[in-house]
């Protein structure tokens, strides 16, 4: 019980942010209207995208230092499970911009890197099983995890700032914090975010859980043909 409190607070955060972002009221904005209340979803997993982004590049240095293949399952679980946050941030956003902004796909700086990014991610898919070497497939991939997460920054933040965006926060468009949202908002915003990066957090600790499992079982199969 006390190693499984963060999944019933995942199942519990998760449920509320579903509820709360269906059922609870929210602020009449401006052209958006009741499509804000996608914003306790496509943001929080868009966030949770990062975070596992983020933890999947930890581990990558970690086996270039350590050269543990452990590290290099732990940043493949994880980078895998940020792709899948990643498609549903897409798709979740493209369905807010068709009410917002008239159609799913307006090529939109924000979206264009965002696209950008994620064929960056996919390619690291498409590189790990191209590669049977186990300790060459580490090798490679975590390098190139290390640079594909160094790109992102600058697709998502940086060059979508520097030219005019259709997005909250880029091209001189206010962010959400500058609107008067109600306040009542960031009780079921902040548990989303939370709730969905635990539920990512869960998701790549039971693939990593299988992986660590073939991983023994292969290496305990090798052991047993050199005797």
């Amino acid at each position: 019980m006390r190693k499984s409190w963060w999944k019933i607070l995942c199942v519990l955060l998760v449920a509320y942010a579903i509820a709360g972002g269906f059922l609870l009221p929210v602020p009449r904005q401006h052209i958006i209207n009741e499509t804000i209340r996608n914003l306790y979803f496509h943001v929080p997993m868009w966030f949770a995208m990062i975070l596992l982004f983020a933890i999947a590049f930890t581990y990558s240095i970690k086996y270039l230092r350590s050269g543990k293949l452990e590290h290099d399952i732990y940043a493949a679980q994880y980078t895998n499970t940020g792709i899948v946050f990643s498609i549903l941030g897409m798709l979740t956003g493209m369905e807010w911009a068709n009410y917002s902004w008239g159609e799913p796909w307006s090529n939109d700086p924000k979206q264009l890197g965002t696209a950008i990014s994620m064929l960056i991610y996919f390619s690291y898919l498409i590189l790990r099983s191209g590669i049977k070497d186990e300790e060459k497939r580490a090798k490679i991939s975590s390098v190139y995890n290390v640079f594909a997460f160094a790109l992102m920054i600058p697709l998502l933040w940086v060059l979508p700032r520097m030219v005019d965006s259709l997005h909250p926060g880029n091209g001189g468009n206010p962010g959400f914090n500058s609107y008067d949202l109600d306040s009542k908002m960031r009780m079921v915003f902040y548990p989303a975010v939370i709730g969905w990066f635990l539920l990512g957090v869960w998701i790549s600790t039971l693939y990593i859980r299988l992986g660590l499992i073939e991983h023994r079982r292969d290496n305990d199969f090798l052991t047993g043909i050199e005797k």
